[in-house]
């Protein structure tokens, strides 16, 4: 993937998808399939946005795609620590109105 790192954890019966520099349009397909396959096999996916730098439009569809895929499949999803400018974009597209936004992973329960 181009300038991003993703990295799969678990926490608690969560899968965690730690995301890292930039989710844009050229890594968005690789970013949903790794989300595809982390909800597939737990019933909680949350995707952490710490070390996430900059994200578009296509990286705004990613997660709305999978929180949508979560609703379907009654599963729980969630955005962790999302600051600074990703923060502002998801805020000012209203995704913070659809999905689960916490201020970190810690949150987690």
């Amino acid at each position: 993937m181009e300038d991003i790192k993703l990295e799969i954890n678990q926490k608690d019966n969560w899968g965690v998808i730690s995301l890292a520099g930039r989710l844009d349009r050229v890594n968005a397909d690789e970013v949903y399939a790794s989300g595809e396959k982390e909800m597939s096999s737990h019933e909680k996916l949350a995707v952490e946005l710490t070390g996430l730098e900059y994200i578009s439009s296509a990286g705004i569809r990613v997660l709305l795609r999978l929180a949508k895929k979560a609703k379907a499949e009654n599963k729980s999803f969630a955005l962790c620590g999302a600051a600074g400018f990703v923060k502002e974009v998801l805020e000012d597209s209203n995704l913070d109105m659809l999905v689960t936004m916490l201020d970190s992973a810690s949150q987690l329960s």
